[in-house]
């Protein structure tokens, strides 16, 4: 039995946000399965810990990877549909990407870096150079057309492989871990860079990281995802409010906990109770940050009503705190000063009393609506 013809692309359908794709890709044992639209001028962040399929979401956006089913649908034109036999080839899609390593032509200038898209998609010498020295006046690089990758900075090459995606002016833009090879200073700097030439972009943008930071600074939308399928997506608030995993809770901060309320009182799956400043009814979480925990090196008397034994576990530098990982009845992170950390002696084996107030607490329902 002889396949049938590959046919690039397709008529355009109206109508519809820019990107409507139902990404469906097979490898080996892991399935990907990633509903996925984005409208004009949105930027999306998808995130996921290692193995979530954020890697095969990209490379099957950019046809590097073929779908196993689904479709991938882009300013109305099916680019991808294996039911219809419809396969476009990379350098087909209106696309453009910006790869964690830039990735750019090390014996080409910066300038001759962001011409090539431009030539490659039909521009003449002239035409293509004068467009990119355009992207890099916008870039802030006007100084900077005639040197080699090497003799730029980490930022300023991730300004030329950002010039070079969008000089073509792709329908989607691809964004992978743009920032990751940036050290601390210059990473705040081009985030701010980069959030104003996002902002400025007509199309579509996905932005995949592993950076919270990153994605609530310069997304608009969250989609988060674990073993190949969305597991939570809103706005940064909606996220960051009511996370729905585990991974969602260390993502944002926060402890987080299943349970079954009934009234002020939910009984954690781990069989501990908590009292919550909120009543009820039926399957919840209970999130509060490490912030709210207090540590005691006696059971406290008092206002928490809260407390439990813990046993130090790990202590970690976090901004101009330490945080301290706890085991017990329930794990849980706190966050203590180096003073307090000090005077409680805070070193792994060390028993202590943990203790939340009620009022600390936000309890939610854990079906989702």
């Amino acid at each position: 039995m002889t396949a049938g013809p590959t046919v690039h692309g397709s008529e355009p359908d109206i109508g519809g946000p820019l990107l409507d794709a139902r990404l469906v890709v097979d490898r080996g044992t892991f399935r990907l399965d990633l509903p996925l639209t984005i409208e004009p001028g949105e930027v999306v962040a998808l995130l996921g810990p290692n193995g979530a399929g954020k890697t095969t979401a990209l490379r099957t956006l950019a046809g590097l990877l073929p779908l196993s089913a689904g479709h991938l649908r882009l300013a109305g034109r099916h680019l991808d549909h294996p039911g219809r036999r419809i396969r476009t080839p990379t350098e087909r899609r209106p696309i453009g990407v910006v790869f964690q390593d830039y990735l750019l032509f090390p014996h080409l200038t910066a300038l001759d870096n962001v011409a090539f898209g431009l030539r490659r998609r039909g521009l003449d010498r002239h035409q293509a150079r004068r467009r990119a020295s355009d992207w890099l006046d916008r870039m802030g690089l006007t100084g900077h057309a005639r040197r080699k990758p090497r003799q730029l900075s980490g930022g300023q090459a991730q300004r030329v492989a950002l010039a070079r995606a969008l000089a073509v002016e792709p329908a989607l833009l691809l964004l992978d871990e743009p920032l990751a090879a940036l050290d601390a200073g210059t990473r705040l700097d081009t985030r701010a860079q980069l959030q104003r030439h996002l902002a400025a972009h007509p199309g579509a943008t996905l932005l995949v990281t592993h950076d919270p930071l990153d994605a609530l600074v310069l997304a608009d939308r969250l989609v988060i995802v674990e073993g190949g399928e969305v597991v939570q997506q809103g706005d940064a608030a909606t996220i960051t409010a009511q996370p729905r995993t585990d991974y969602v809770a260390r993502l944002v901060g926060l402890n987080l906990y299943r349970g079954h309320a009934d009234g002020h009182t939910v009984l954690l799956t781990e069989g501990f109770r908590l009292t919550a400043g909120e009543q009820h009814h039926g399957d919840v979480f209970v999130a509060f940050p490490p912030s709210a925990v207090a540590l005691h090196p006696d059971r406290p008397d008092g206002s928490p009503r809260n407390t439990w034994p813990a046993t130090v576990s790990g202590v970690q530098r976090h901004g101009d705190n330490l945080r301290i990982q706890l085991t017990g009845p329930v794990r849980a992170a706190a966050d203590v000063t180096p003073l307090a950390a000090a005077h409680l002696r805070l070193t792994p084996g060390q028993p202590v009393w943990a203790a939340v107030k009620a009022t600390e607490t936000r309890v939610y329902p854990a079906a989702s609506g």
